[in-house]
């Protein structure tokens, strides 16, 4: 199958999209695109590849699904589109910024600038019916995701990897700890994010493993 992705992940991933599961998935996502409103638009599913070459990555931040809100998705989790106001999850993800370095939260909640640095920003799932969280999960997108983590885990080296929440924390099976740093913690929405998200210091742990192994750190 023809998939329009960056190609370094096309190459890698390439064995992936000739399985029957992606068939029947692209043909379950492509009928909805076509009868239902559908995020994020349909040339940025696989934005989180497109802004991140395989060799690239460094650090992996795991979310579960796109944000169903009008305008918000585009591509890479926990990010929204340039003029959306920030979700509260991601203002959380701030404050823990701004509270490990100083720096303000920004009024522009698009990581894009993450992602070119080396942050893959993969959710689980990569597609959401609009007003309707969770409705894409079960059809094979977790498939082909947790495919993505095995093969970053054993073709990389000196990776760190966000988990936060149970649902990410169960993604730590497919990770070889003995070569990367898995950071775990609750999730950063606002019912968990004061009960160990706020000061678990995981963009300077990140980033003190970066440059212990001779890597750039990220400008969170």
């Amino acid at each position: 199958m023809d998939v329009k992705i960056e190609e370094s992940w096309k190459k890698h991933l390439q064995a992936e999209f000739e399985k029957s599961y992606f068939g029947e998935l692209t043909d379950f996502v492509r009928a909805e695109y076509q009868t239902k409103k559908i995020f994020p638009p349909a040339g940025l599913i696989f934005k989180a590849f497109d802004s991140c070459p395989f060799d690239q990555v460094k650090v992996v931040i795991l979310g579960q699904d796109p944000y169903h809100g009008i305008g918000q998705a585009h591509g890479l989790c926990f990010s929204v589109s340039d003029g959306v106001e920030s979700p509260p999850s991601l203002v959380n993800i701030f404050r823990e910024i701004e509270r490990s370095y100083g720096k303000p939260i920004p009024a522009n909640g698009n990581l894009t600038r993450w992602a070119e640095q080396g942050v893959l920003l993969l959710n689980a799932t990569l597609t959401v019916r609009a007003h309707q969280a969770g409705s894409h999960q079960g059809k094979g997108w977790e498939t082909f995701t947790d495919a993505v983590i095995r093969l970053l885990s054993a073709e990389k080296n000196n990776l760190v990897f966000f988990l936060w929440g149970n649902y990410a924390q169960q993604k730590s099976v497919f990770i070889n700890h003995q070569k990367h740093l898995v950071l775990k913690s609750v999730h950063p929405s606002p019912l968990s994010a004061y009960r160990g998200f706020i000061g678990n210091n995981h963009f300077v742990l990140a980033n003190e493993f970066l440059k212990k192994n001779g890597l750039n750190e990220i400008s969170w």
